[in-house]
């Protein structure tokens, strides 16, 4: 019947149109009387056509007239009296021992009613249905039930009887009867048995049985007491009181999750089993196993998201009264006529001290109490649950609108007030001795987290505030809860990331092989949460206290794991959690409203995140040398005066070192004073993580006695042309310290991991030196073996233990990282102003010029102790390549998306219009949205089908169609989310960038910094050992040792490595030499560098890197090398590999180090096949930083799958690096040579390295390093040979003209050759003639 109005608009129109017509045709001799009598007839026809069409729709189904309907079914009752409770006394005897808790009156209690009976009661079916719902309030079957009933009735006071007229009539008259006022009160102690209980309750059913209570009003008289009435709870507090026990075999709640009464799939099922109830005053405590099920018509029903066996659920009740809250004979009713005075503006409360003003509920789930079940408490949650969860919460929270209330229904009545605003406070507490949660952020992709830990206690405490809203409108009070207190203590937490390889299989199912991977685990876990205060509060004691954190963790025996199959997992989760919180606030009413900003409010400063000492002094301004000089003035004080402004413009040299790691921009932006929210701390104590990289079989564990981490967000300000939240994070650890394997060690799919012992990682430790184990160690010494486990609740002498390195001796560590956010809270955004724009706005110096908000990433290390063998060396760059400096993809992508949105939206006439297409877009979202939804309700119906028919082939076949359809909704979905998301944020950009006058796009070539990362070390000392990792080889020493990467928005990047100080220790033995390099110059303070390095990163083409610009600067250099020690390093950093039968000794086989290229044949010579097949992947393809081919065979990973021709393209891009420009100034070298025993030394040479130059070379890092040997050596040998023959000094024979023989010369010559191959690192004894010598050519 709702489109009968539509339907009469219809014909409405239609007869206008007739009518029209006519006075076309027949002009004024139409009637106007005429006209009025179709138009009635029209009416009686709608009339007609209504009674039709509704005595049609209630032909079949009979027309609703219940509103309320209660059934019995088998109802057999039995009340007994006997004389053992009957009379006065015996009855106040049975209402004591009922009612033990409510203060009973000395002078005794008069009753005009009083009676006492057994009952006995039985009921096949006690069913409850509000007007004509699918689903019973109350659905009871099998109920018995059995107990004392007691039923008194206080004799009122003098003051509590109200007198009642009675007209009689003649000949008797009027008569004046008194009435008693105080109420029946019940006394009750029933047990009951009862085989199925069943309430459904939604919001959607309250305006109903809001109609059923003014029903019961209007059956019911109010009282003559004039004092307001009781609420519902109150009133069942006066009138009933004692025990009622339960005893239910299956009990179930629903609560309806739609705003539809009649639909009966969407909720969510409390189930209990064998449930024990028990109610008694002020307490409800319910004993049995409870599931909570989330019911929804998709392919996630039934999901069991809470099972909790043996649950012991405590809820109690705390009623703030003025008075005792069980002292309800303290009540006393008055009649109108005995009221006392009150003051003025005051009413009559009879009830005063007996109503509750507020009301304190404490919710107790004990499940420590076993009964010998095996299953443990288990939480199953999928991302979709929780999205549903948030649907059901906005739909239980949300106003239910007055029904037959006000004027028209004379219905003048106050609201009543919800249960749900009387709570001040809510307490929580949670006992289980395990718990164990999985997560599931992908059905589909099934991917998730489980979480598993021992004996646990779970305490919050949360309260209310009711805030009346501003405006003269009568509304309804906003309910504000907030989180006083919280504590929670877990212990033996373990958590693992799951994964399947396979997607979602057609039965919908989760993956039986999914893949579980170690994340975390720790002993004990203590969280806590300080209360929140008010404003003032909090900014006094902040400032006072700037230890004050709002979240306080404490970790104890923290055990990580971080693998390349644990960081996509972890990726894949976090970037699905972002995607749909970015889909949530893209499609929300509020996605295209942008900041409001007043500009009439004064502008502030806005908060940079670096100090102010960073950024440059203003120039000196004088009078008298502004703009152009005096005709009088000199051109050299011209000249001066310049030179004196320029002084201001750039950093003095100072020999300060102190202040090296303070300019580093994590640090500076970290320590920045806008921070209004100390958000965060964690603390761990004795923590290790397993690192474990993709190339190589090791591991690497990192241990610190003491962490803390830090979060502290800031204040929003302006950074450039766009409002960014600043969160800083700041880790301290002390006691660090690096251990690695020296062997083969469990792999990661052997579900096994190496940890160390507490004893082991916790500093100040006394040793005992009478256990045999602890004189095997070596105690905190770098270098020294330490006994690890792989079972952690087992010492490691039960096992079989394995021994790590350590490869760095206890240090400390600081790490900083800043990020910057677009999601600004709205309450911050409005007290932040634009920055002021300058008129006359001169151009940046590049000096000067300032990166804005950038995402930095600092580490510090102040001293390192450091030894490694070549195949840690190898563990160590796998874990940072693959591990620590990954980026994630696509993101030159997105930023291109992002740039011709914005080019866009500054080219088009009016930018407005933009808004139409978001608004556009947005629907063709939701439109995916909801069909996702429909496709995945058909789904539900199906799979309902198939369980009755589950060889049904076109069931079947139906299913995988729509599963199909379901990925590509998901597939266009994310896309067109994507889209959307950039569109929305140009549009706010723009929109701001409007608002201040700011020009919207950047030039073409004005780049930003998006990410900078930092490693600063103090001071270093590296050990290079032999393979079993005590035999030393070098020892290197750094110090002020500085690496950053800066990554742009172009996928461009920056590497700066610069050193302070360096040497390098020969520790073979019986060395010459004992320093082999060490910088000429013996400063070692201040500024001043010994090396630098740089490089410029394009992004890779076709898988291979390429280096844009690759610079080398060194200090002057003293070096004393041996001919072993030589060979002892080159194996170190490329094991595996022969470095002589490498070496190309002309520029004519320069094409032999392009190791992806076709080699040149020349004319005059053809490349042999040996050379060739030497070039090949065993020799020719170096392993670069992944040094996968330089990895010992107990390390290296045997390949998973064939390797074909494309995995080997891959492999041997991957190994390659194309150089465009290299550039390595000269270097003075002062060199001493120490060859093998036939071979003669050298001492003191003094070189000089030229300056080297490369373009256009596609090599591996190895052929780079050959590279600049062959050409140094080439520029090298003539030096060597003049600095010898200029020192060699000239004897008497030669004076006197003594001439020498040919001989004499040919074995000079030979001896000069033989100094220099053996110099530059040829072997004495290599004569292959196909290779050209050092002084002549090839035969």
């Amino acid at each position: 019947m709702k489109d009968e109005s539509k339907e009469s608009a219809k014909r409405l129109q239609l007869l206008d149109a007739k009518v029209a017509a006519l006075r076309k045709q027949h002009g004024e001799l139409l009637p106007a009387r005429k006209i009025e009598e179709l138009y009635a007839s029209l009416e009686h026809k709608n009339i007609e056509i209504y009674i039709q069409r509704s005595r049609r729709l209630y032909g079949n189904t009979p027309m609703r007239r219940a509103l309320l309907t209660w059934s019995l079914a088998g109802l057999e009752l039995v009340a007994l009296a006997d004389a053992s409770f009957h009379g006065p006394e015996r009855v106040i005897e049975q209402v004591r021992e009922l009612d033990p808790g409510s203060p009973f009156p000395a002078e005794g209690v008069d009753h005009v009613i009083q009676w006492c009976r057994m009952l006995k009661c039985s009921v096949k079916t006690f069913l409850v249905r509000i007007r004509d719902y699918p689903r019973y309030l109350f659905e009871i079957r099998d109920w018995r039930l059995i107990g004392r009933l007691v039923g008194t009735e206080q004799s009122g006071q003098p003051c509590s009887r109200r007198r009642q007229i009675l007209h009689l009539g003649l000949p008797w008259g009027n008569v004046v009867v008194e009435r008693n006022m105080p109420p029946l009160k019940f006394y009750h102690d029933f047990r009951s048995e009862i085989f199925q209980y069943t309430v459904v309750w939604g919001p959607c059913w309250d305006p109903a049985w809001t109609l059923i209570g003014q029903s019961v009003d209007l059956l019911t008289k109010p009282s003559a007491d004039p004092s307001p009435p009781l609420p519902w709870w109150d009133k069942s507090r006066l009138l009933f009181h004692g025990d009622w026990h339960m005893d239910v075999e299956q009990a179930n709640l629903h609560q309806l999750a739609t705003e539809d009464p009649y639909n009966t799939t969407e909720n969510m099922h409390w189930e209990w089993s064998h449930l024990s109830f028990h109610w008694k005053p002020g307490q409800f405590v319910f004993k049995g196993d409870l599931d909570v099920n989330v019911r929804t018509a998709s392919k996630y029903d039934d999901c069991c998201f809470l099972h909790l066996p043996d649950l012991c659920m405590t809820l109690d009740l705390q009623w703030l009264c003025h008075g005792n809250p069980h002292d309800h004979h303290g009540v006393t009713l008055r009649a109108p006529e005995f009221l006392p005075e009150v003051p003025l503006g005051q009413l009559h409360d009879s009830y005063r001290a007996f109503r509750s003003e507020n009301l304190n509920l404490s919710i107790k789930m004990d499940l420590t109490q076993h009964s010998g079940t095996i299953s443990q408490p288990r939480i199953l949650l999928y991302s979709s649950t929780l999205r549903w969860m948030q649907n059901f919460w906005a739909t239980w929270t949300s106003v239910t609108r007055p029904i037959c209330r006000g004027k028209l229904f004379n219905n003048l009545k106050p609201g009543k007030k919800k249960l749900g605003q009387h709570y001040k406070q809510l307490s929580f507490t949670a006992l289980f001795p395990q718990l164990q949660v999985h997560y599931w952020a992908s059905f589909a992709q099934q991917r998730g987290i489980q979480i598993e830990c021992s004996q646990g206690h779970v305490f919050t405490r949360g309260t209310q505030r009711l805030i009346p809203q501003a405006g003269t409108v009568m509304r309804r009070l906003i309910s504000d809860w907030s989180v006083t207190q919280m504590v929670s203590d877990l212990s033996q937490v373990t958590v693992h990331l799951m994964a399947s390889p396979t997607e979602e299989s057609a039965d919908h199912c989760l993956d039986p092989l999914v893949t579980k991977t170690h994340l975390l685990s720790l002993s004990s876990l203590t969280y806590q949460r300080h209360s929140n205060r008010t404003a003032e509060e909090e900014l006094s004691t902040r400032v006072g206290d700037p230890a004050f954190h709002t979240h306080q963790l404490h970790l104890v025996d923290l055990r990580a794991s971080w693998t390349t199959t644990n960081r996509d997992i972890a990726f894949g989760l976090y970037d699905g959690y972002k995607k749909a919180a970015v889909l949530k606030r893209n499609l929300s009413t509020e996605a295209l409203k942008g900041l409001k900003i007043d500009p009439q409010m004064p502008a502030k400063k806005p908060k940079q995140s670096v100090p102010t000492s960073a950024s440059a002094p203003p120039p000196v301004s004088s009078p008298s040398f502004s703009g152009q000089p005096d005709k009088g003035s000199s051109g050299g004080a011209y000249m001066l005066q310049k030179l004196i402004e320029e002084t201001d413009k750039f950093v003095v040299f100072t020999e300060d070192e102190s202040g090296v790691s303070d300019q580093l921009c994590g640090i500076a932006a970290c320590q920045t004073d806008d921070i209004y929210n100390r958000n965060c701390l964690i603390e761990l104590v004795n923590c290790q993580m397993v690192l474990r990289g993709a190339e190589t079989e090791g591991c690497v564990i990192v241990s610190a006695a003491k962490a803390q981490l830090l979060q502290c967000q800031h204040h929003p300000a302006w950074y450039g042309d766009t409002l960014k939240q600043k969160t800083s994070w700041t880790c301290l650890l002390d006691g660090m310290q690096y251990f690695a394997t020296t062997e083969s060690s469990p792999t990661e799919q052997d579900g096994r991991q190496l940890w160390l012992e507490v004893k082991n990682i916790e500093e100040h430790r006394q040793r005992s030196l009478d256990s045999v184990q602890e004189l095997m160690e070596s105690g905190q010494a770098v270098g020294g073996m330490v006994t690890t486990t792989t079972d952690w609740n087992q010492p490691a002498e039960a096992q079989q233990a394995q021994q790590v390195q350590r490869i760095i001796s206890r240090c400390n560590c600081r790490m900083y990282y800043i990020s910057y956010s677009h999601d600004i809270d709205p309450e911050l955004a409005t007290q932040i102003k634009p920055p002021e724009v300058h008129e006359k706005q001169e151009k940046e110096d590049l000096l000067k010029k300032h990166e804005g908000a950038v995402d930095t990433f600092t580490l510090i290390h102040h001293e390192l102790e450091i030894s490694t063998n070549p195949a840690q060396y190898a563990m160590i760059l796998d874990i940072v390549n693959n591990l620590l400096l990954h980026v994630e993809p696509k993101r030159k992508e997105h930023s291109e998306k992002k740039q011709r949105v914005r080019f866009q939206l500054e080219i088009s006439s009016n930018p407005e219009e933009q808004r139409s297409s978001i608004l556009h877009l947005q629907e063709a979202v939701r439109q995916h949205v909801a069909q996702i939804r429909q496709l995945e309700k058909q789904m539900y119906s199906i799979m309902k089908s198939l369980q009755d028919d589950s060889k049904n082939e076109n069931l079947l076949d139906l299913n995988q169609k729509l599963q199909l359809q379901l990925n590509q909704e998901k597939a266009n979905l994310q896309l067109e989310s994507e889209e959307l998301n950039i569109l929305i944020r140009c549009f706010k950009d723009f929109q701001l960038q409007q608002a201040n006058k700011m020009e919207l796009r950047k030039q073409q070539e004005d780049v930003s910094v998006v990410r900078r990362t930092e490693f600063y070390f103090a001071q270093a000392r590296w050990r290079l050992t032999e393979e079993d990792g005590q035999l030393g080889i070098a020892e290197l020493e750094l110090q002020r040792f500085l690496y950053s990467k800066v990554n742009k928005s172009d996928d461009t990047a920056e590497h700066l490595l610069e050193l302070g100080w360096f040497t390098m220790n020969n520790l073979l033995p019986n060395a010459v030499y004992k320093v082999v390099l060490r910088p000429q110059s013996s400063c070692q303070s201040g500024r001043q560098l010994a090396l630098r390095l740089f490089s410029k990163v394009r992004p890779p083409v076709g898988g291979i890197s390429v280096k844009e610009h690759f610079e080398v600067n060194v200090v002057p250099l003293t070096i004393q090398l041996t001919h072993q020690f030589f060979h002892r390093i080159m194996g170190f950093f490329f094991p595996g590999r022969s470095v002589e039968d490498d070496e190309v000794g002309d520029e004519e086989d320069k094409s032999k180090l392009v190791t992806t290229g076709i080699p040149v044949v020349k004319p005059r010579q053809l490349i042999a096949t040996d050379d060739a097949a030497a070039l090949g992947p065993g020799k020719g393809v170096a392993q670069g930083l992944n040094r996968s081919s330089g990895v010992r065979r107990s390390f290296r990973k045997a390949p998973e799958h064939p390797v074909d021709d494309i995995d080997k393209m891959k492999e041997r891009a991957a190994m390659n690096n194309s150089f465009i420009y290299i550039k390595i100034p000269q270097v003075p070298l002062c060199v001493s040579y120490k060859g093998e025993k036939n071979s003669v030394d050298w001492g003191d040479l003094n070189l000089v390295l030229p300056c080297l130059e490369y373009h256009n070379n596609t090599w591996t890092w190895l052929d780079f390093a050959m590279a600049v040997k062959r050409d140094s050596r080439k520029a090298l040998v003539a030096q060597v040979i003049k600095e010898k023959l200029r020192l060699k000094p000239a004897t008497g024979s030669e004076v006197r003209g003594k001439l020498e023989t040919k001989s004499d010369l040919n074995m000079q010559q030979q001896e000069e050759e033989e100094k220099a191959r053996l110099l530059i690192g040829l072997s004495a004894g290599n004569k292959n003639p196909g290779k050209k010598s050092i002084f002549g050519r090839r035969k």
